[in-house]
């Protein structure tokens, strides 16, 4: 999970004016101009970067290495994250989403971010990345 971004996707906007209409699949930096693949690989990195500098208090391994985020959706300038939490009954349920939500609205070229939390399918350790499972002495 450390070095991939199958979660990230950044996509068109959903009804864009017929003149903008960029080639199927592309994304949109917030200006509204396509976006080439150096600048959808370099935003999917910064996204990825603030996720990983949000941590659950109780334990020593970022959000992402966690997996506990499930989708991250970019679409011209505006990010749409769903995640979920180690337990439905977590501490920090109320705080956790305004922390991502900061942190990846953070980031240069998005405008606003929206965290959607969810429960299903329930979060469990498979969902870890190696580094993760590691550092907890699950490997």
């Amino acid at each position: 999970m450390s070095d991939t971004h199958d979660m990230i996707d950044l996509k068109k906007p959903a009804e864009p004016a017929a003149s903008d209409i960029p080639t199927e699949g592309a994304a949109l930096s917030g200006s509204g101009k396509e976006m080439s693949q150096e600048e959808i690989d370099k935003i999917t990195t910064e996204i990825v970067k603030a996720l990983k500098t949000v941590y659950d208090p109780e334990i020593p391994v970022d959000i992402y290495e966690l997996g506990l985020i499930y989708k991250v959706d970019f679409d011209d300038g505006y990010v749409e994250v769903e995640m979920t939490l180690t337990a439905p009954g977590c501490p920090v349920a109320g705080e956790m989403p305004i922390w991502v939500e900061n942190a990846v609205t953070d980031v240069e070229g998005v405008n606003k971010t929206k965290v959607n939390m969810v429960f299903d399918p329930p979060w469990t350790p498979d969902r870890m990345s190696d580094e993760a499972k590691l550092e907890l002495g699950f490997m």
